[in-house]
């Protein structure tokens, strides 16, 4: 709608139309997810109360539909919503006065979100949110909870109550902060009732709610409160100067972007290693516009230092982020460095500090004391989280503090939330059990895998196969495109993750395709640097990339063809070596460099002596880069036999070659797949398995040597060959 400047109106009475009262709810909580200036990712919920028919007795019954725990309103369908028996839900009141009474308030708040499995209609499977009372003890039919940045401005604004009252005219009611749950429920029942006029209230430190008896009105109310308190937010930042005299002004200037991104890869690895001391953490980075003038400004050091005030914000971000007082016009990546060490080092101990000081006797013990947020002048700022999808969202919630920052300082005085509210939800007994609860890790989560020659056959092969163990993968391969196609394949399949994405290269999700020329050393440091602006860092590399190259008619190898056999085979994976060592120096990390040879390494063999000795000099680079680059790095190596099937170095003159050296049948016009098919089966038939090798065989030895599963082996190379005797250890 045109009236709309600061939300976006996405209703389309056709579309809603055509939709029963859950459909309608989904519906709703789509177009409200979708603005992420109404609230964040996995933020918020919605709720409809609806006249159901009860499973036992056919009877009509109100039933509240909300959305459940976890999940995303932009995506949410109607798994992601529970149900429960409204009339349950509020007697379920008398149950906590009883047990207030006793004085056992915070036992009470947790037990309630136990005995909401009591109020379940039909069975629903989806846990319901701590925010369920919220929905139910509000009168109206349809009700909204959103984390608007414009909202949350005045909610973490020094005087909160009276801005509500100066903004919204007496239109929305004012609660002070309360951890979601039945209090705070409780409490807004109690304002209704008092102000039965009101339809919306401000939730001090946290966002708003607001409710009515039709669908459309609901979500329409929700856009005109983010709409006034948007409009007021601007008119006052524009009176006080805008952009020139945001945050204070600019303190710092921000580097151009050649030099932005070389210190970031400068430090980027190492930075990983040091955050990654407990668990290894996934990077992504930030460095557009508004962070930048967040980060360069005056105001930036002590902002920083008061924290998130939203919950939603804190429980990604941390407590606070860490600041780092770097000068980007006069200091270089080395002084950037010390500076980044000793913050964390302070960083730790404080965060160290607020759980010795905030702790209660059954509190969890202390997790991880690193920020996930890390704040640089000139640069930008890095998020850091699980997977690439959660450091994305990370970075997105920080983006939303940032905002919520400029808007209160813009018309008061920002304030964070206490340190002890803060703590009490970060270690909420029930968020650990909830944490407890998730499934285990992927064997390779956590870990950024290099595949050189990804663009096709075994390489390819191994990207899939890496990334269905939660490796996030870069495809690297001569031919960028195929590169490309390769991590394209990887995210349609399991998409780029939730969250705002980065800037630049850390635009990606769980694979990225990029060009490398490993018989070039520029062109390795180049993509090494790219993958640091990528992720973070890397942990393990896989080269599959290799070159054979047939003698000509009168079974002569020509001396380029000689030098480029082993230009490919030898030196461009030392080159690879060599060059990553560097960085995985840097980072500190242990990880592993599988190499590719052959089972032709130990078969000699008329007709491929440039092959068979380049892959014999990489059987004895595998055991002499173990030696080099031990004991942070593994390096192994896998010996494939003849792949034909799916194997970029069988193209089809190739196959016809070997038929006619080996005296098999063949048309011209057979096709393709026929020859191969031949091919592959003659080879399978002088092993002792007797079966086809294919890149699928390979993929799983560079899946095995990646993992912990070998961790004591180095200097290996792991024949896949299906059994050639010929090629046994003699």
């Amino acid at each position: 709608m045109s009236n709309y400047k600061y939300v976006s109106h996405l209703w389309n009475d056709a579309e809603a139309a055509k939709l029963d009262p859950v459909g309608r709810l989904v519906y709703r909580s789509n177009k409200l997810g979708a603005d992420q200036r109404i609230t964040n990712t996995g933020g918020g919920n919605t709720s409809s109360k609806i006249v159901e028919k009860d499973p036992l007795s056919g009877a009509d019954t109100p039933v509240l539909w909300v959305k459940g725990s976890g999940g995303d309103l932009r995506t949410s369908n109607r798994e992601n919503f529970s149900s429960l028996y409204q009339d349950k839900l509020v007697g379920l009141q008398q149950s906590y006065a009883a047990r207030t009474d006793k004085g056992l308030k915070s036992q009470a708040e947790d037990d309630m979100v136990g005995m909401y499995n009591h109020a379940t209609f039909n069975l629903n499977p989806r846990a319901s949110s701590i925010d369920t009372p919220l929905h139910s003890f509000l009168p109206g039919k349809h009700v909204d909870h959103m984390h608007p940045n414009a909202i949350i401005s005045i909610a973490a604004s020094k005087n909160c109550e009276a801005l509500t009252k100066e903004i919204f005219a007496g239109k929305m009611a004012y609660v002070k902060w309360m951890r979601p749950g039945f209090e705070l429920g409780l409490a807004m029942q109690d304002i209704s009732r008092q102000q039965p006029a009101m339809k919306a209230i401000m939730m001090g430190q946290h966002g708003f709610i607001s409710w009515a008896d039709d669908d459309k009105a609901c979500y329409e109310l929700t856009l005109a409160m983010i709409e006034q308190a948007a409009a007021f937010i601007d008119a006052k930042y524009q009176a006080k100067g805008g952009d020139a005299k945001v945050f204070g002004g600019a303190l710092y200037q921000t580097l151009d972007t050649e030099k932005r991104h070389a210190a970031f890869a400068a430090i980027l690895p190492w930075l990983r290693g040091q955050v990654s001391k407990e668990k290894r953490f996934i990077g992504t980075i930030q460095d557009d516009e508004k962070i930048l003038r967040f980060v360069n400004s005056k105001d930036a050091p002590r902002l920083a230092e008061l924290g998130t005030s939203c919950p939603d914000h804190f429980l990604r971000t941390k407590i606070k982020p860490l600041y780092v007082n770097w000068n980007p016009q006069s200091e270089d990546a080395a002084a950037l460095k010390t500076k980044l060490a000793a913050a964390l080092e302070q960083y730790r101990k404080d965060y160290a500090s607020y759980y010795n000081a905030c702790k209660r006797p059954n509190s969890p013990a202390m997790r991880d004391p690193n920020p996930t947020v890390v704040l640089i002048p000139g640069l930008g700022m890095i998020a850091w989280g699980k997977d690439k999808s959660e450091s994305r969202v990370t970075a997105e919630f920080y983006n939303c503090a940032v905002e919520v920052m400029r808007g209160a300082e813009a018309i008061d005085q920002y304030i964070a939330l206490p340190q002890q509210e803060a703590f009490d939800i970060e270690y909420w007994l029930l968020e650990e059990a909830k944490l407890k609860r998730m499934p285990a890790e992927k064997e390779l989560a956590r870990q950024v895998i290099i595949v050189v020659g990804a663009g096709s056959g075994i390489g390819k092969e191994t990207a899939h196969r890496l990334v269905k163990e939660g490796a996030h993968i870069v495809c690297v391969d001569k031919n960028v495109e195929a590169a490309q196609a390769t991590a394209k394949e990887i995210t349609d399949k399991l998409g780029t993750g939730i969250g705002v994405a980065g800037t630049g290269l850390s635009n990606c999700g769980p694979a990225i395709g990029l060009a490398g020329d490993i018989m070039d050393r520029s062109s390795i440091r180049k993509m090494l640097d790219q993958v640091a602006l990528a992720y973070g860092g890397f942990d393990s590399i896989c080269v599959t990339a290799g070159i054979f190259v047939s003698p000509d008619t009168t079974g002569h190898i020509p001396d380029d063809k000689w030098a480029l056999t082993f230009a490919l085979n030898v030196t461009g994976s030392y080159l690879v070596a060599d060059e990553a060592f560097k960085t995985w120096k840097e980072q500190g990390l242990r990880g592993n460099l599988v190499l590719t040879t052959s089972a032709n390494a130990a078969v000699a063999k008329k007709g491929s002596v440039a092959y068979d000795t380049s892959k014999a000099a990489a059987n004895h680079l595998v055991r002499e880069m173990a030696m080099e680059l031990s004991p942070l790095i593994r390096v192994n190596g896998v010996a494939p036999a003849t792949v034909v099937q799916g194997s970029a170095m069988f193209p089809r003159d190739r196959v016809i070659a070997s038929l006619a050296k080996y005296n098999i049948p063949y048309t011209d016009d057979e096709a393709t797949d026929s020859l191969t098919t031949k091919l592959s089966r003659f080879y399978a038939d002088r092993t002792l398995t007797k079966n086809p090798i294919t890149p699928a065989d390979q993929a799983e030895a560079y899946f095995l040597l990646v993992t912990n599963r070998l961790s004591k082996t180095t200097g290996q190379v792991i024949t896949v060959d299906g059994g050639l005797h010929e090629a046994f250890l003699r």
